[in-house]
């Protein structure tokens, strides 16, 4: 069945490559692709460098803010750290909260919609749900909205208020799924859908890995280890900061670190203080692309993922499926849902969280032992290849559609 859809986002890629909400292009792209009528309703940003088509899916960015220095509501900058909101993004909500509702109102009405597609319950879910009360509903979790709804009285409500309305939730991971039970949504209409990835864009290619590496400075003689992701406390960076103080190998030991956040300051510092600022390259923020050729430079990927000190936890970080799609081994943890794609000594090697020590002897084992680092990636890429293709998101997504059709059908 065709469908109308409206997707209702706090975040989506602001220009092409952009690091922000990455998975939102592909999910909107790949159902698109497969025949329907895709619009994306998100808060405007200064940096939003998107026509208003493209691959079928139509954008629709609203300004909300009186002024400037307010457009901070969505795209990874309402929260500090990932942990608290920002004051000003707790005063822009109500403005963007209620231009949100219209604009989602305007374009369902006009479009004929047959879809309402909220993305993280509080604010995309809450704002679908009261846009057109009559239309069917899906809310995909994305690992955040959780989190603030876990902590925050008011968020919950509106969350309960949400996950009442919506005929199908889906979460990218079990831990999240069970998390959207635990604060009351229905568990007969929670369904785990893992992300996709882009396995022609993230790949072994040995061009690329010979000029980022060259690009890096890191030669054939020393290991390449990277990682990417927003510099917040649930990503651990610390530990791997930490780990290259402790032995790595018999290879001297590079570290590349891609993105940004409040504790850049503080990771800096970190490695200065543990001697190990020389063997440390933060990279900021970078595209798709760029990421891309670093996963396939690397001899090793750290992906140290905790559950932080106030709970909070990634659903299912986006570089953890790219480093597997890239066939680059991946050193990881079981945080949130990464322990539902990576598999001890067959797709990556698990770690158990915050230990600085196990991540060094990790990043050694696979430096020292070019097999078992080849064995690891291929089975990984292969794993990939066969499971996470963004069709198959978007297939199960057209799944969620169907039984949120059902449910409002049950209900009239």
């Amino acid at each position: 069945m065709r469908h109308v859809i409206v997707m209702v986002t706090s975040s989506y890629p602001r220009f092409a490559g952009d690091s922000v909400g990455t998975f939102m292009d592909p999910i909107a792209k790949s159902l698109a692709a497969r025949g329907h009528d895709v619009h994306v309703v998100a808060p405007w940003h200064p940096l939003v460098r998107r026509g208003s088509e493209e691959d079928g899916v139509r954008f629709h960015f609203y300004k909300y803010a009186p002024l400037r220095w307010l457009n901070v509501f969505g795209h990874a900058e309402a929260m500090r750290a990932d942990v608290s909101l920002r004051l000003a993004a707790v005063l822009a909500t109500p403005f963007a909260l209620a231009q949100g509702w219209r604009v989602t109102r305007k374009i369902a009405r006009r479009h004929r919609a047959t879809i309402l597609h909220g993305h993280w319950v509080v604010p995309g879910g809450i704002t679908a749900a009261l846009a057109v009360p009559s239309m069917p509903l899906v809310i995909s979790l994305h690992g955040s909205d959780v989190y603030v709804a876990e902590r925050l009285a008011p968020a919950r409500i509106a969350a309960r208020t949400a996950f009442a309305r919506a005929g199908a939730i889906t979460a990218c991971s079990d831990d999240l799924a069970r998390r959207a039970v635990a604060i009351g949504a229905d568990a007969s209409r929670v369904g785990v859908v893992p992300y996709g990835v882009d396995a022609a864009r993230f790949r072994p290619d040995e061009r690329l890995r010979a000029e980022t590496r060259a690009s890096l400075g890191v030669g054939d003689d020393s290991a390449l280890v990277f990682t990417a992701g927003r510099l917040v406390r649930k990503k651990g960076f610390e530990y791997l900061v930490d780990a290259l103080a402790s032995s790595c190998g018999t290879r001297p030991v590079v570290a590349a670190i891609a993105g940004e956040g409040d504790l850049g300051p503080e990771l800096r510092e970190r490695a200065r203080t543990a001697g190990v600022a020389d063997r440390i390259r933060f990279l900021g923020g970078l595209t798709q692309d760029d990421v891309a050729r670093h996963l396939s430079a690397a001899d090793v990927v750290v992906v140290p993922s905790v559950r932080d000190d106030a709970g909070n936890v990634d659903g299912l970080p986006n570089v953890v499926l790219e480093a597997l799609a890239s066939g680059t081994p991946i050193v990881t943890t079981t945080a949130g849902g990464i322990g539902s794609v990576v598999t001890h000594r067959q797709t990556g090697l698990i770690v158990p969280e915050r230990d600085a020590r196990a991540i060094a002897q990790s990043i050694a084992a696979l430096a020292d032992d070019p097999a078992l680092a080849r064995r690891i990636g291929a089975a990984a890429r292969a794993l990939v290849q066969a499971r996470f293709g963004w069709e198959e998101t978007a297939r199960r997504l057209e799944g969620a559609y169907d039984r949120a059709l059902a449910f409002k059908s049950s209900r009239r």
